[in-house]
This record gives structure tokens, C-alpha cells and sequence, in this order.
């Protein structure tokens, strides 16, 4: 007989291949950092994450939570083995994001390099470089400032768990 197929088939016939029910009485993944556990509050008809700390609301009928201390309407739907998103993203918060985040990148950084070509250092300055790495730093200091918020907009699992790590190390020292 083929080991893979005995696998296989041990795979499928382990008690976590199962599909389950979402219910208070068990715990699951965490679909916002996908690190810690979701568990039932006490004398609640809510979830929260033992690492994230977020709190979430249950709808049992419809197999679906949502995420109830955050400004973004995130909503997850449980499948039986794992959380799909089920969160219809609000096109026009999203579109608008993504323009204001483009113009607040492009703009500051054509601004200084139009004023550096209509007014550029003396040929024979030390100062000659000056412009060029001003350009730089301007469009990367915005980079990184519109990258945190569109983070902080679309909640990437990764960037959760490094910023609630980042936040207990600062609380240890």
C-alpha cells in the first residue's frame, strides 16, 4: 500500500479534520492576529483573543463574529475549520484612502524636486548634493507614513502581532 495514501487517510480521519460548529464552548483561532486563541467571555455572548485582546461579537445562526473594539467593520465567517473574511470593503473608504495616501506621497516629493530644478545649487557648490537626498527623505518619510496607515486601515495579521509584541516589550522594560 502507498504511505502517502495511509497518511492521507489518517489525515482526514483525525478528530481536527472534522468539521465543527462555532459555539462558546470551544476555542478557536484568532482571525484578526492569527496567534492567540479565541475564547468565550464569562456570562458574555462574546469572544475575545488571549493575545491581541480584541473582542468579538458572536452570531452562532449564521456561523459568523465580528470584531467590536475597532473602528473598521471587520467580520469573519466560520467554515468549520477556518475563518473567511466576510467583510464587504467599503469601496469608497478604500478608493479614498489610497488617493489621499498617493497624493500625500507624490506631492511633498515633486514639490522640493521642481523647486530644486528651477532653482538648483551652483555648479561648483558642495551643496550639490543636497537636493537629490532631500527628494529621498521627503518620499520616504511619507512612504512610511501612509504604509502605517494603510496598516492600520486594513488590520494585516502580521502587522497585529508585531505591533501587540512591540507593546508588551515596551510594558516589560
Amino acid at each position: 500500500m502507498d504511505p502517502n495514501k495511509e497518511l492521507n487517510s489518517a489525515k482526514l480521519s483525525s478528530p481536527s479534520a472534522h468539521r465543527r460548529a462555532l459555539g462558546y464552548d470551544d476555542t478557536y483561532v484568532c482571525p484578526v492576529c492569527r496567534h492567540g486563541q479565541l475564547s468565550a467571555l464569562t456570562l458574555m455572548d462574546a469572544f475575545a483573543c488571549n493575545f491581541c485582546r480584541h473582542i468579538f461579537s458572536a452570531n452562532l445562526a449564521e456561523q459568523t463574529i465580528r470584531v467590536e473594539d475597532s473602528t473598521q467593520p471587520m467580520l469573519w465567517r466560520w467554515n468549520g475549520r477556518n475563518w473567511q473574511p466576510a467583510t464587504l470593503i467599503d469601496l469608497d473608504v478604500s478608493l479614498l484612502i489610497w488617493f489621499v495616501g498617493v497624493v500625500l506621497v507624490v506631492l511633498p516629493a515633486s514639490l522640493i524636486g521642481i523647486s530644486s530644478y528651477l532653482f538648483p545649487p551652483l555648479p561648483d557648490s558642495s551643496w550639490l548634493w543636497f537636493p537629490p537626498v532631500w527628494i529621498g527623505l521627503t518620499l520616504g518619510c511619507h512612504l512610511l507614513m501612509v504604509a502605517w496607515v494603510l496598516l492600520e486601515h486594513y488590520q494585516l495579521p502580521l502587522y497585529v502581532s508585531c505591533k501587540i509584541r512591540f507593546q508588551d516589550w515596551l510594558n516589560r522594560a
